[in-house]
């Protein structure tokens, strides 16, 4: 277990949700003071667990392109979108981390995607701009968690790396649970390299019959 310094809470206020697809929640959105990284993490609180259950949890971390603009490159928008859902219907929490393009920045994530046009793979495109395929550091999240009162969890995530780095961290992951499939011709071969390079818990029979787009 790593040690590290605790958070505090430094405000909470309603926001009502609303989709594009009509579904809408409330939530509270939860800002927090004295995080190691210095960004600005929000955790969106869903729903309430039933007593003697564990909290449903996602980690999210940002992706402009897809969750605003809608992208089709990646899977963000519709995972961000399916798990607000599910937390709210089970009660736990969303932390919306501000890690964009797997902590490399949002610059250096559309450089990486003109050198994906060229023929590289998503993690082999970082590499080429020398820089790290996955720079995700979870502590902020564990500091937010602890925050909350939350010390044992059920993960709602395809990516092992962040149930190792929270049990790492001292937060009881009880269970990992994957996400849906969001593939389109346009991701695929981005699906397939999380698959393939990181152990991603998605079906590959599920992206067998996409072509490339």
């Amino acid at each position: 277990m790593t040690d590290f310094p605790a958070a505090t809470q430094r405000s909470r206020v309603r926001v009502p949700l609303r989709f594009h697809d009509g579904y809408s929640v409330d939530t509270e959105l939860v800002t927090f003071h004295g995080l190691t990284d210095g960004q600005e993490h929000v955790a969106v609180v869903l729903g309430d667990p039933a007593p003697g259950t564990t909290p449903l949890v996602r980690m999210h971390s940002e992706c402009l392109t897809g969750d605003v603009f809608g992208s089709a490159r990646c899977d963000c928008g519709p995972q961000l979108r399916e798990a607000v859902e599910r937390i709210a219907e089970r009660g736990g929490v969303l932390l919306y981390l501000r890690q964009e393009g797997r902590g490399i920045g949002l610059y250096n994530k559309l450089d990486a995607y003109a050198l994906q046009d060229q023929g590289l793979d998503t993690y082999a495109a970082n590499a080429a701009l020398g820089l790290p395929e996955d720079a995700r550091d979870y502590t902020a999240a564990a500091q937010m968690l602890r925050a909350l009162g939350i010390g044992e969890l059920d993960l709602l995530s395809n990516n092992p790396d962040k149930a190792g780095q929270l049990r790492d961290l001292g937060i009881e992951v009880r269970d990992r649970i994957p996400t849906g499939v969001f593939a389109t011709p346009d991701n695929v071969r981005y699906l397939r390299a999380k698959v393939l390079q990181t152990q991603h818990t998605l079906p590959l029979g599920d992206l067998a019959g996409l072509s490339v787009g």
